[in-house]
């Protein structure tokens, strides 16, 4: 079908790209305002991809005449002054070379996101089925928003207002199969937290959306990260919550014909997910070969680590260049890596194993190598013209000065059907796709990727690279998102530039620019683009950022070589001068997580007071280095219902003695030793050498 996609959100002055999805190139599309509030002089292009921006506040339909009828899509917009704001949102300027190598602090997006000191509110969206009872009452479809405010707003959830939309695609099924419109039966109770639709009025799928915002504008003009949930009539046609899996969708037990599940929400198994980088060809060693098949080699060592989940680099045909991300060919692995049987193989020897494979998805370019780039360039008259973007030069564009790159204009038609084939080729094959270059590629396009592989798989991940990262690629795009906010403090802790305890802040980042509490993180202290952690920061921080990914709420990442102490970011791994003590201490770590999923993505994260000792209380000697620095130490809460735990981080070369303000046990849950040691007062404190995970007793 080529409706646009879910409905939109905004504020007045915020843009939106409209694109129809599935399109054929050869076929026509127009866009027309079918509706808008009286005051509204808002237009659409004539262009089958165009750009709309709301100019006042209240509902409009966007129609799309597409060879397969008219559709219509709701865009609710929102009163909001953005005066010195960019509320067209994005990214890029802090992205790295991937050849350079250098470490530029990131964009604040989280000042940029906040207005007037406040960032968005957020909301998570639920969807229940009641059953009717003999008194005659209808069983009904009841979809729950719970609003939270910003943790830096002065305002309450009292504060806020609930705005729903249903999905025009489930209202223009319905009435196309004969249905009554369910807009004409909802209605909305719970002091305005609640839509109720019966059952009867429920079509195949009803997905419903919603936002939060300020019920008086001017307290707060932010509008929340749009969150969403369905109800669906089981045994209908293939849908978004088929084949899903651990919790993902629910059966209702008292209507069986009906299923709900949350849209936005992470698939369950990324809930204790760790994640392994392969850079592939610089993976294996010469003996064991190169490509698919050295790496299948590995896979069991890979697995013993504690690992889960694989992310290759791409895999795919490639100019030369060793990264492999400027590909010449989207449809067939690259030669030297192996064939595509070999590929294949290398995924089901990781399945094998325990492990699901992330497939390096890259959407924004091609290599000027392609053979589309080859007859475009310097050739108004190629038919492959339109589909890249152009300098007033005549160069390509592209970013950051890199020359084999040409970016994609995704607002050609055959672009985005080369794409979606892309797409189509790959995601069965594997578990998910890390997104390259998210952030410069429209949201349009990865909201129609999204539902192309949730239709068929909800457990499928969907990861972005997006750097700083941005609140609302989680609405309705993607699952995982690269914390390199995180990533970017703990390279300042352990170089001495900020306290530890600035990690912690970090981590509060998310909630406060508007990121809603269901959004994961991949936390990570090295990567293919960047310089080894221990070779900056030296072996200790490296120690305890490795235990700081392993412990704080998100999904840890180990890039290939950090567990053996690599010194080369992209060097060919020194396997044969592996540092057996770093490989045992991420074993523990990955061990002491999965043993304790309060250190999960789902454990709450609450800060504890501590105090560093200022001299030697430890039963070892502190190194020549001399005293901790109560800088280089934090100490942090985390809880799951089940579990209570204190973590303390040490980032000096010294062991150091921190005392915690809360009772606890005795005994390192990492290491299963005492790390109990009494100052001259008889006071006790935590011996600490990177790490000590210690249990709350007593409360």
């Amino acid at each position: 079908m080529h409706h646009p996609g879910p409905p939109r959100f905004l504020a007045t002055g915020e843009r939106t790209e409209l694109a129809p999805r599935d399109p054929d190139p050869d076929a026509a599309y127009a866009w027309r305002v079918a509706d808008a509030p009286p005051d509204s002089e808002a237009t659409v292009g004539d262009d089958p991809v165009t750009e709309f921006t709301p100019d006042v506040p209240g509902r409009y339909l966007l129609g799309l005449d597409a060879p397969d009828g008219d559709h219509l899509l709701t865009v609710r917009a929102f009163p909001a002054s953005y005066e010195g704001v960019d509320v067209a949102g994005g990214s890029g300027t802090a992205i790295r070379d991937r050849d350079a190598g250098d470490v530029d602090a990131p964009v604040d997006y989280a000042a940029r996101e906040r207005h007037e000191g406040v960032g968005k509110p957020r909301v998570r969206v639920d969807a229940s089925v009641a059953s009717g009872d003999d008194a005659g009452r209808r069983g009904e479809a009841v979809f729950t928003a719970v609003p939270s405010p910003n943790p830096e707003s002065s305002l309450d959830a009292d504060d806020l207002a609930v705005t729903f939309v249903v999905d025009d695609r489930d209202v223009a099924d319905a009435v196309a199969a004969g249905r009554a419109n369910p807009r004409d039966a909802l209605r909305v109770t719970g002091e305005g937290r609640e839509l109720r639709v019966p059952l009867d009025a429920v079509p195949e799928r009803l997905r419903v959306h919603a936002v939060a915002v300020a019920r008086d504008p001017g307290e707060d003009p932010r509008v929340s990260v749009a969150d969403a949930a369905a109800v669906k009539r089981v045994g209908s046609s293939p849908s978004a919550l088929d084949d899903a899996a651990e919790g993902e969708a629910v059966l209702t037990p008292d209507t069986p014909e009906f299923e709900t599940v949350r849209l936005n929400e992470p698939p369950g198994w990324t809930r204790e997910a760790s994640v392994y980088e392969v850079f592939v060809r610089t993976f294996a060693d010469a003996e064991e070969g190169e490509g698919f098949d050295a790496i299948a080699e590995r896979i069991p060592r890979i697995a013993e680590l504690g690992v889960d989940t694989l992310w290759l680099t791409p895999v795919l045909g490639h100019d030369g260049k060793q990264h492999g991300y400027n590909i010449v060919d989207f449809f067939d692995t690259a030669d030297d890596l192996g064939e595509r049987e070999d590929f294949e193989a290398l995924v089901e020897t990781a399945h094998e194993h325990g492990m699901r494979v992330l497939f390096d998805f890259v959407a924004n370019h091609t290599a000027r190598d392609h053979e589309w780039f080859r007859d475009a360039y310097q050739n108004p008259d190629s038919p492959f013209r339109d589909r890249y973007e152009w300098q007033e030069s005549g160069e390509p564009g592209t970013y950051f000065d890199w020359e084999l790159i040409a970016n994609l204009n995704h607002a050609n038609l055959d672009v985005r059907r080369f794409l979606l084939d892309v797409i189509d080729e790959w995601a069965p094959l594997v578990d998910g796709f890390r997104c390259d270059m998210a952030w410069a590629v429209p949201d349009s396009f990865w909201r129609e990727l999204r539902d192309r592989v949730k239709d068929i798989d909800r457990e499928f991940l969907l990861m972005d690279e997006t750097i700083p990262y941005i609140p609302g690629f989680h609405e309705g795009m993607f699952d995982v998102h690269f914390d390199a906010t995180l990533y970017f403090q703990l390279r300042q802790v352990g170089r001495g530039a900020e306290p530890a305890s600035t990690v912690l802040d970090a981590v509060d980042q998310r909630a406060e620019i508007g990121f809603p509490d269901h959004a994961e993180f991949l936390q990570y202290i090295e990567n293919h683009d960047e310089t080894r952690y221990r070779v900056e920061c030296g072996d200790a921080a490296a120690a305890a950022a490795g235990a700081a990914i392993m412990t704080l709420p998100g999904v840890p990442m180990v890039y290939a070589g950090q567990e053996i102490g690599q010194r080369g970011r992209r060097d060919a791994i020194a396997w044969d001068h592996a540092r057996e003590e770093v490989r045992d201490r991420y074993e523990r770590l990955l061990e002491t997580r999965r043993e304790h999923p309060a250190l999960g993505p789902e454990g709450d994260l609450s800060r504890v007071g501590y105090h560093v000792a200022s001299g030697d209380l430890s039963e070892r000697p502190i190194v020549a280095s001399g005293d901790v620095h109560p800088d280089d130490v934090v100490a942090f809460r985390r809880q799951d219902g089940e579990e209570d735990l204190v973590v303390v981080l040490n980032f000096a070369p010294a062991d150091a003695s921190v005392a915690v303000e809360v009772d606890h046990g005795e005994r390192d849950v990492v290491t299963g030793e005492r790390c109990i040691v009494e100052d001259g007062e008889g006071t006790e404190r935590l011996r600490v050498d990177e790490v000590a995970v210690v249990r709350v007793v007593g409360e």
